[in-house]
């Protein structure tokens, strides 16, 4: 008889074979694998009290905590679908998105209370909002039934329920994240049980995951499982450090004290902790790996990782539709490579894990040579990937065409089947019939010793149509001039890969998840002089 993939078992796994291992550390409490077991069986049934059906969608507005981790499981226990929602939404963002999902229920965070009053009469789903850290001062707050209570007094009253895995459709949705909707209204991506297990079990492969992992959630729980961990290092035995907020000084002090040795990294992430003066006043010994992804990193990035931070540093690639690991970086067995070649590799995105099937395909639809030099757009299918978009079977059978999901990445594959990121498709800049990769670009502005982040975007131009612009954060304490920037530039590109102009800015807009924002960069962009 074939027990149905759910990552339930993951949590099943750890109770049985972890039970006194501390599975979650947040701020000053502690809980080993027992006790966090119970918890998020509590809230499957406190969800089952509140009338929460199968299939139903329970929404969370929270960040990075072992209440949060704890309906990964807990939600799932009642049969419900858990919903994650990104904090730095705008409360007309996540109105959209809880009434797109018909969410019935929802948790948050007491420093959301004023984002939820602005929205809450205009979510028509929603019969219950349940504060998680604070005792409510109205009514609406809590469920009719009981008197006003928080997350903590549901967990209380409720009896521990836990289901059946035998029972579980594996391939019936267990989670919905939504995209950054940058075109158009966000879309729910649907993540089945199935996906979730499968997805669990091929990285705790490729990262060669084991019981001793402690792993450090500097990732938003709310972008795609912060990157799996809340299954991987759940389905090892492994021990959740919490970070809330992420402050350099902070993920320092916690790497200390908890003797950390992962966590995963968007490069804005990175350059932070890299260039943080408080760096040196802490004990990192214990950090063996970063892994960096989210957006394309660079060489020097990686080598900077490795010399400061002094761990490995490898990148990653993947989406929220694809749960979201498709490739990392790993130095292939055979391999032979300077250090210079191998930070090189290691900014690439990588190869595919196992589970995964990664293609670049021209325009016709035939795989590009695999030369690193062809560009073509990334397509992926394999255990991860999504059941397709919310109540959107059109956009879904669009990026399934031909089998395949299309990612809307260019890319080029070399030799060894490692695949390097050129642009989004939507961020490629046409200059005079001839396409410019903006992280090509970047790239080459980020090895200027004074670059603190760059980011390349289109700008109008009357001749060429768009050309290149740069956006740069300067690394406090130093001066570098635009000339100097273009000159760089033209010393390392070809002439008309290289910006037209520079802009320099105290910072760069960026989403929840520390991803660079062009969008807004774009708004009121002007075309230069010349």
């Amino acid at each position: 008889m074939n027990i149905p993939l759910t990552p339930l078992r993951c949590l099943r796994r750890a109770e049985e074979q972890f039970a006194n291992s501390t599975a979650v550390v947040c701020d000053d409490r502690r809980f080993t694998y027992a006790e966090f077991a119970e918890r998020a069986g509590r809230l499957g049934g406190a969800l089952c009290g509140l009338g929460v059906e199968g299939g139903e969608r329970v929404a969370f507005l929270s960040s990075n905590c072992h209440r949060l981790l704890e309906a990964y499981y807990g939600a799932l226990e009642a049969g419900a679908v858990l919903l994650p929602l990104n904090i730095r939404l705008a409360a007309q963002e996540l109105c959209y998105i809880l009434n797109d999902s018909a969410a019935t229920v929802l948790f948050f965070e007491r420093q959301f209370l004023p984002l939820v009053e602005a929205f809450r009469q205009s979510t028509g789903s929603i019969k219950a909002f349940v504060l998680l850290d604070a005792d409510p001062r109205a009514e609406w707050i809590a469920p009719e039934w009981t008197e006003p209570g928080n997350y903590e007094d549901l967990l209380a009253g409720a009896e521990v329920y836990q289901r059946d895995v035998m029972e579980v459709d594996e391939d019936s949705l267990a989670e919905l994240f939504y995209t950054s909707g940058t075109s158009a209204n966000p879309k729910g991506v649907m993540l089945t049980h199935r996906n979730i297990y499968l997805h669990a079990l091929n990285c705790i492969a490729a990262l060669n995951l084991s019981g001793d992992a402690v792993n450090l959630h500097t990732i938003p729980l709310f972008h795609a499982n912060g990157w799996g961990a809340a299954h991987t290092v759940t389905m090892v035995g492994g021990k959740h450090v919490m970070i809330h907020q992420f402050i350099p000084a902070e993920v320092f002090r916690l790497i200390e004290r908890e003797r950390v040795h992962d966590c995963c990294l968007v490069p804005t992430m990175a350059i932070a902790l890299v260039n943080s003066p408080e760096r040196t006043r802490f004990d990192l010994s214990s950090l063996r790996r970063t892994l960096i992804g989210g957006a394309a990193s660079s060489p020097t990035l990686v080598r900077e990782v490795e010399e400061k931070l002094g761990c490995s540093c490898i990148s990653g690639y993947g989406l929220t539709e694809t749960s979201p690991v498709l490739t990392l970086s790993s130095i292939k067995t055979g391999i032979e490579s300077t250090e210079s070649e191998r930070h090189a590799r290691q900014a690439m995105a990588g190869h595919a894990i196992a589970g995964a099937e990664v293609r670049v395909l021209d325009p016709e639809g035939n795989d590009v040579p695999a030369d690193g030099e062809t560009v073509g757009l990334v397509v992926a299918r394999g255990d991860g990937v999504m059941a397709g978009y919310w109540r959107q079977p059109e956009e879904t059978e669009y990026v399934f065409r031909g089998g395949w999901f299309h990612t809307g990445d260019l890319a080029v594959m070399d030799p060894e089947r490692y695949i390097v990121i050129v642009d989004r498709e939507k961020d490629i800049i046409v200059s005079g019939g001839e396409n410019i990769s903006s992280l090509e670009l970047e790239k080459t502005l980020a090895t200027h010793p004074s670059v603190y982040e760059a980011a390349v975007i289109a700008v109008p131009h009357e001749k060429w149509g768009e050309v290149p612009k740069a956006c740069i954060v300067r690394k406090p304490g130093t001066m570098v001039t635009e000339s100097e920037l273009l000159e760089l530039c033209r010393s390392c590109l070809a002439r008309y890969k290289c910006p037209h102009s520079v802009e320099f800015l105290e910072v760069l807009p960026k989403t929840g998840t520390g991803k660079i924002l062009k969008r807004e960069l774009r708004k009121g962009a002007n075309a230069p002089a010349q």
